[in-house]
């Protein structure tokens, strides 16, 4: 894209991810490379900035993570967050040693003294602090321009070389005036124009897809998710007819989502296929119980499906997926040709002789795939859809699978989900909800009748980056009309619990 980047160096820290997305949500285009990228390419890449993350270590070990000294002298604007600013003071001149009292979590700030990257704040701020070291000595021409009680030099500058420091997490919720902080620093120091916007993102991949490809086809494995999906509707755009979607029916899928996906994609100016490989599914996962065989057999049994209707077609000279920026950022290489390991069709480049691979998303975070999404006239059910894995109902069923357990599991699964999106009370919060069908049969009663029938578990969680989560705290009220109807109206099932684990130590999914 021909807009200003701001460039975000990864030290390890948790919220490499969140930061690019606070700049973008500021109008700036970001992208995330590895602290080890040299000055001389950070030169090519032309930033207007530069954002140094946080990490896990300290800089004064011989083994901490440190970028290219040759980076100061570009004249780019820096700000350092956490290690970031503790890197940049130990790297010129500056000291940092152990705190000898930790701060973590929500901590007054005071400011003290007034700076391009404060501009219009007040002097006490609520943030997000998490370090176990802190400065101890300035460099020469930094000054301090914050403190909490336990730490000295809360944040700094040293304007005349533009390189700021902040200890805190401004990217964060709990940092009250955090995105105040980094527009600022956006805008009042590195002169942004704020010319990112999803319009530009849209009509440039729309573009650079049309010339890569030509009048050649593409071939998309449609699974249905929030990224293939969108990954479709934009090729549609671009290409039209010379992209081919193979939809594979795995007989996985949550209530009526196949049905949805047929509807919307059957009127989009493209080839769909349809394929009902349902039988076939759970032909070959009879008899096995174990989550991990399960997960193999699904994926090799997908790619074995989708060669079978690749050649129907030729055999397209390109195939496309839904790769996101996450994916090319965790990837390690930092390249948007890595295949997914976790994707369905992971592996199909390999087994089918394709000129090139098509990732259309892959300059993207989740949210503003969604947002594209919308963009592209996506129904808001499909767009806003909840995380599910590739193998679907498959790995939500604990033991082996069945046509009668994915009918219960998918009417079980589809009541609570119901319940969940159409509850009054605003407070509920949730950010992935499911049910689970568990391998346990218990004792009871129905009428006058002893029955002996499943367990239904009810997951509902709280996360931030579904790499934690807490389970979320639903209303007895919600969770007794989830229960009464699904006791009520499925077929086999005479028990409903609630899964009130985190994570760690459980796993947001069962299987």
């Amino acid at each position: 894209m021909n807009c200003q980047t701001v460039l975000i160096l990864d030290f390890g820290g948790q919220y490499k991810e969140l930061i690019a997305r606070r700049v973008r949500e500021c109008g700036v285009y970001s992208i995330i490379k590895p602290y080890s990228i040299s000055a001389n390419e950070i030169r090519n890449l032309s930033p207007i900035g530069i954002i140094f993350t946080g990490g896990p270590n300290s800089v004064y070990d011989i083994s901490s993570p440190q970028c290219d000294p040759e980076i100061f002298s570009l004249g780019i604007p820096i700000l350092g967050i956490c290690y970031g600013m503790q890197l940049i003071c130990h790297m010129n001149g500056g000291a940092v040693a152990p705190c000898e009292k930790s701060e973590y979590g929500a901590i007054e700030v005071t400011l003290e003294e007034s700076s391009p990257i404060f501009k219009g704040l007040e002097q006490i701020q609520t943030a997000l602090m998490s370090h176990t070291d802190q400065i101890s000595v300035l460099p020469p021409e930094f000054i301090p321009l914050a403190h909490t009680d336990s730490c000295k030099i809360a944040a700094y500058s040293c304007e005349c070389r533009k390189i700021y420091g902040v200890q805190f997490h401004p990217e964060v919720e709990i940092s009250e005036h955090g995105i105040d902080m980094l527009h600022n620093f956006l805008y009042n120091v590195c002169k942004a124009d704020g010319d990112y916007s999803m319009e530009d993102y849209l009509r440039s991949q729309i573009q650079a897809v049309r010339e890569k490809v030509g009048n050649k086809r593409v071939l998309l494995g449609l699974s249905g998710g929030v990224d293939s999906s969108v990954c479709a509707a934009l090729l549609s755009e671009a290409i039209g007819n010379n992209l081919i979607c193979i939809y594979i029916d795995h007989g996985f899928m949550r209530k009526d989502e196949t049905n949805e996906i047929r509807s919307i994609f059957s009127e989009r100016k493209l080839n769909f296929s349809y394929v009902d490989a349902k039988d076939r599914f759970l032909a070959r996962l009879s008899g096995v119980t174990d989550p991990e065989k399960k997960r193999k057999i699904i994926g090799d049994e997908f790619i074995k499906t989708f060669e079978d209707e690749a050649k129907k077609h030729g055999n397209p000279e390109y195939f496309a997926q839904g790769t996101i920026y996450p994916d090319v950022v965790e990837s390690g290489a930092n390249k948007s040709a890595v295949i997914k390991s976790h994707h369905n069709v992971g592996g199909l480049p390999e087994r089918i002789n394709f000129e090139g691979i098509v990732e259309p998303l892959s300059g993207l975070f989740k949210d503003e795939v969604r947002r594209l999404g919308m963009m592209l006239g996506l129904p808001r059910s499909l767009v806003m859809r909840q995380p599910f894995p590739g193998p679907g109902l498959a790995v939500r069923i604990i033991g082996e699978i069945t046509k009668e357990k994915c009918d219960i599991l998918r009417e079980a699964d589809a009541i609570f989900r119901y319940e969940m999106e159409t509850y009054e009370e605003s407070e509920v919060r949730s950010d992935q909800y499911f049910a689970v069908l568990t391998d346990t049969k218990s004792v009871g009663v129905m009428g006058d009748f002893r029955t002996y029938e499943y367990t239904i578990a009810l997951r509902s969680v709280c996360t931030n980056d579904f790499m934690t989560c807490e389970f979320a705290r639903l209303p007895y009220e919600l969770l007794a009309k989830v229960s009464t109807r699904i006791t009520g109206e499925v077929a086999h099932v005479n028990r409903v619990v609630y899964d009130i684990t985190s994570k760690p130590p459980a796993t947001i999914e069962w299987e």
